[in-house]
């Protein structure tokens, strides 16, 4: 408040004063006799220009006119102009009939002076409403827009914890299963399930907080849940990667590419008696960063399956990346299953 109000006073004397600069400049330049009297006029114009405006600016803050409609604010300011003006000349005029009477005993010159200093008047305060009403629309539009990108942010934020909370025990309870199968048939197994298990946790844990995370990172992630699932399936369960080397510092959204190879065991590897394939492909595509999630399985047409996994993960693209990034599943020849992803490279 004290940084605008220090800026509010140096435009008031700097715009009276620059004012009066220019009136004085006119004169000379137009061989008009600039003497005591007339500087002392100068004065008084500039000193009851800025006490009056700031009265007007006073009253239109207190009255909340900056927060009214242009509309509804127009009427309002006209009036009050008008009634500014007049306060104006008022003041001018009793100030100069203190310092030289004689100047206003006549009735005639006193109505012709009264109505050529209110037309003056008009000329100064005019230009000083709208420039003031223009700055604070401007200050408003821009506080307007940065409340809007905050709330924004804060939703997207909201929203990213909110997929993220869901995320996470889908998957620690599907690993826990997987490990479950173990303890009495194979415990040296287990224990190293655990490991994995509690490797893939802690880096979950560390990109709690991240919106973005290198895919090789979250492809190790994968790798570690794609072994434990593996304990499950057995010889059921067959993966292939084909991973471009310049895609491993691209960054995708964690937990993304896990989810969606989950999705693919899930509803596809699971169903099929004979088990099947999933693959994984990283390649960079025209612009694009291109991630592939083949799986062998249908896709179910009544689209019951197209859950949270396929939902989240169409939220968090448009949330992240807008609708640059894309994002389809459909079913390919050799009963496969293929999620593609094409996300903005970073």
């Amino acid at each position: 408040m004290q940084k605008t109000s220090k800026y509010y006073w140096w435009l008031q004397i700097g715009g009276w004063g620059s004012l009066a600069l220019v009136i004085i400049l006119i004169n000379i330049l137009f061989g008009i006799r600039v003497d005591s009297h007339f500087l002392m006029a100068v004065c008084l114009n500039v000193l009851t220009g800025i006490f009056t405006t700031h009265l007007f600016r006073m009253y239109i803050y207190h009255a909340g006119w900056l927060n009214l409609p242009v509309e509804k604010a127009m009427l309002r300011l006209s009036l009050a102009i008008l009634v500014i003006c007049l306060l104006d000349t008022m003041i001018r005029i009793s100030v100069i009939n203190l310092i030289d009477p004689a100047r206003t005993s006549n009735k005639l010159e006193f109505s012709n002076r009264f109505l050529l200093l209110t037309v003056e008047n008009l000329l100064c305060i005019v230009p000083w409403t709208l420039i003031y009403f223009f700055f604070h629309y401007i200050a408003k539009t821009r506080k307007q827009q940065l409340d809007t990108l905050k709330l924004e942010a804060l939703v997207k934020e909201l929203e990213l914890k909110t997929i993220k909370s869901h995320i996470n025990p889908h998957f620690i309870f599907n690993a826990l299963n997987s490990i479950r199968a173990l303890i009495d048939e194979n415990p040296l197994r287990a224990r190293k399930a655990i490991t994995e298990l509690s490797n893939i946790l802690r880096s979950s844990m560390q990109t709690e907080k991240q919106e973005t995370v290198h895919f090789e990172k979250e492809l190790n992630i994968v790798k570690d849940y794609l072994a434990l699932e593996h304990i499950r399936f057995e010889d059921r369960l067959q993966v292939q990667y084909d991973i471009a080397e310049n895609t491993l510092t691209q960054l995708i959204p964690p937990m993304m590419l896990q989810t969606l190879v989950e999705n693919a065991i899930k509803h596809g590897i699971s169903k099929q008696v004979s088990g099947g394939t999933v693959t994984i492909v990283s390649q960079m595509k025209d612009h694009y960063h291109q991630l592939v999630i083949r799986n062998t399985g249908r896709l179910n047409k009544s689209g019951s399956e197209d859950g949270f996994g396929l939902t989240s993960t169409r939220n968090r693209l448009y949330l992240l990346f807008g609708e640059q990034a894309n994002f389809n599943i459909r079913e390919v020849p050799e009963n496969m299953v293929e999620a593609e992803l094409h996300i903005p490279l970073t």
